[in-house]
């Protein structure tokens, strides 16, 4: 009797020590904010593949219709973590003076110039309008430097923010006035299916360029250290599972289901943008100075030092423990 109960008493220790009872109990809710897309590929396998969830950590992954949303939810504290373009760190610093910090790269936003199919040269936006999410955003700057590399100066055509790319998408297949917007895969991929051009891509006409990448509060990163890390492995451990050509299928149906796409055209967008992640999840740092030339030059000023906005120890600790 004594050995069955030392024997009950083990077996119910070993339970209590568990990993998925320790997983259970030390869960951390973490409210994550992105933009609908395929950048969004390593997060969703990090869900899918339980590279979260073995590390105690529940990712509730909200989409956001637009820039702002997605600033001044983070700003406030409603979202602990946004993925977004990198400017939109360098716009809460600088404009609206938000304690930021950028601790994870993304890619080099897989940008295209979607045209009406009756454009056939960006000079021909001349007197036009195009469509952008926010006039002083990342991927306006983008447009407003592939226009001006034509001849076209902001006086030149007319800006009108109408939100993020889906909202991009919408306004062109149902307002015709709409001549241009800078668009990622799937969106591109549908637009071009829905009879719209892509004319350009961002990496052909600006070199580096750092797209996506993960922003918090430098506050909230300092109170939640090891909870941040654990968030950068997960992603980083999910870029590393998408780029596996072994997994290529599964992430294709990934990216069908999470974004709602039909197979064929979650394919071409994975296939498009495959090789415009940046390797284990780092910065591109030349691809940073040249956002940040960007927004000098349309917003004013002299070109920051990345480092102002940048905290690295957080991915160096994550990438260091993998």
């Amino acid at each position: 009797m004594r050995i069955f109960k030392a024997l009950m008493l083990g077996a119910a220790r070993a339970l209590l020590l568990s990993p998925a009872k320790a997983e259970t109990k030390a869960e951390i809710n973490l409210v994550v904010i992105v933009f609908p897309g395929v950048q969004n590929l390593p997060i969703f396998a990090a869900q899918a593949k339980g590279f979260f969830v073995k590390r105690g950590l529940a990712v509730d992954l909200k989409f956001t219709p637009n820039s702002d949303e997605l600033r001044n939810g983070l700003a406030e504290g409603r979202y602990h973590i946004a993925h977004s373009a990198i400017d939109n760190a360098f716009a809460l610093k600088d404009k609206a003076n938000v304690d930021i910090a950028v601790v994870l790269g993304g890619d080099d936003s897989f940008n295209r110039l979607v045209v009406q199919p009756e454009i056939t040269s960006l000079a021909d936006i001349k007197g036009k309008t195009v469509a952008v999410d926010a006039v002083n955003t990342a991927y306006a700057f983008q447009l407003y430097e592939m226009l001006r590399q034509k001849g076209l100066n902001r006086g030149d055509y007319e800006v009108k923010p109408v939100g993020g790319t889906g909202q991009r998408l919408e306004a062109m297949t149902k307002d015709k006035t709409f001549a241009a917007a800078m668009m990622t895969p799937p969106f591109s991929t549908r637009a071009e299916k829905a009879g719209l051009r892509s004319i350009d891509t961002a990496a052909a006409a600006l070199g580096a360029y750092q797209g996506s990448s993960a922003i918090v509060l430098r506050a909230w990163g300092a109170a939640n250290s090891d909870t941040l890390v654990k968030y950068l492995q997960g992603c980083i451990e999910g870029l590393r599972w998408m780029r596996d050509p072994r997994n290529k299928t599964e992430a294709i149906g990934l990216l069908a289901e999470r974004l709602k796409l039909p197979e064929d055209v979650a394919a071409q967008a994975y296939d498009a943008t495959f090789k415009g992640f940046n390797p284990e999840g780092a910065l591109d740092m030349d691809g940073v100075r040249n956002v940040l030339k960007l927004r000098a030059q349309f917003e004013g000023g002299t070109p920051a030092a990345p480092e102002k906005y940048l905290d690295l120890s957080y991915y160096q600790k994550a990438l260091a423990g993998l």
